[in-house]
């Protein structure tokens, strides 16, 4: 394809071999097309460096500056406070805010994900709590599509992150200061496509504290769960049940851990008389049940993802950098001395 000759949709349809309904699917609806058709017409329009026409005319408003927020928002509530650090710095610069949901950081790259640079609809990206895909990360460097990572690994693009090991080594001090030994720890599950977790960093900064005790000192007893209180309280049932049992319960986040508090009321134990329970992020959901906890800054994280995407708008030669926030522990009424 000459730069005279611009790529068309039927174009991209011809070298995929589809219907360019099928090639408008993939850019608008990707969850309607199966995965192979999917990706076959992705790697059609790379090779043909193809832009939807009516977008192109939409982009060259250089005022615009759209930027796209891609999160797990219905699945984590604490990425809805990250997008409002993100609007507050980007809300008084004229500029659209579009926001995609994922539907779990526990599951595998959404196909709207894969389709967004090809689209150009978007001057810009941020990406919370969902790694990139190889392809995907390739596919965003090549078209130009300025790009900031949120609590995700990336070696490709700049980056917000938070210490999450280091979280869970506060998380594990702060329970073997008030002599806990005996801990269950709930996890998330991961989905069936593995992707790398922030529960995963965490788990492992806990489990590393407690193993420098030495051997037979401390116990952990580790049980993932879908992300949900349901299934975190059936989980935590399960904790229960071990005999000697733990005498702290962690949940990865606050929601995880709102569950095994239901599981331990409903065992007819005191919290935290005779069982200590603790989370992680500090929502509203840890501060109304009065849930210890590891607090994040999840509106600094946007603020940051922000200001590092604007900054690479403007620069373009920017150079990746990286952003480490810092974590802070909240102890409130769940946590206490491990009984007798």
């Amino acid at each position: 394809m000459t730069a005279s000759k611009r790529a068309t949709i039927y174009d991209v349809a011809k070298a995929a071999g589809v219907s360019i309904t099928t090639v408008s699917f993939v850019l608008n609806r990707p969850d309607r097309v199966r995965p192979a058709t999917r990706e076959r017409v992705l790697a059609a329009a790379d090779a043909l460096d193809y832009a939807p026409r009516s977008e192109a005319v939409v982009r060259a408003r250089a005022a615009l500056g759209r930027i796209g927020v891609v999160a797990p928002f219905t699945s984590y509530a604490s990425y809805y406070r990250r997008l409002s650090g993100v609007i507050e710095v980007v809300g008084d610069d004229a500029r659209d805010v579009c926001v995609f949901d994922h539907e779990s950081a526990a599951t595998a790259q959404s196909p709207l994900l894969g389709s967004l640079p090809i689209s150009d609809r978007l001057d810009g990206m941020i990406v919370m709590g969902l790694a990139l895909e190889p392809a995907i990360s390739d596919r965003l460097t090549v078209r130009g599509v300025p790009t900031v990572v949120v609590d995700a690994p990336s070696m490709a693009f700049s980056s917000v992150r938070t210490d999450d090991a280091e979280g869970g080594r506060i998380a594990a001090r702060h329970l073997l200061d008030l002599g806990h030994r005996r801990i269950g720890y709930v996890t998330e599950r991961h989905g069936r496509h593995p992707v790398p977790l922030q529960a995963d960093a965490r788990l492992a900064g806990f489990q590393e504290i407690v193993d420098a005790l030495g051997s037979g000192t401390g116990e952990v007893t580790v049980c993932a769960a879908a992300h949900d209180i349901e299934a975190a309280r059936i989980t935590a049932a399960g904790l229960l049940a071990l005999r000697p049992r733990p005498t702290a319960i962690v949940g990865n986040d606050d929601l995880l851990a709102a569950g095994a508090m239901l599981a331990v009321r409903a065992a007819g134990l005191r919290i935290p008389e005779d069982m200590s329970v603790m989370g992680f992020d500090d929502g509203d959901l840890a501060a109304g049940l009065g849930l210890s906890t590891i607090r994040q800054p999840f509106e600094e994280s946007g603020r940051s993802a922000a200001d590092l995407l604007l900054h690479e708008r403007a620069a373009r030669e920017s150079p990746r950098r990286v952003v480490t926030l810092g974590l802070t522990l909240v102890p409130r009424l769940t946590t206490g001395p491990a009984p007798g």
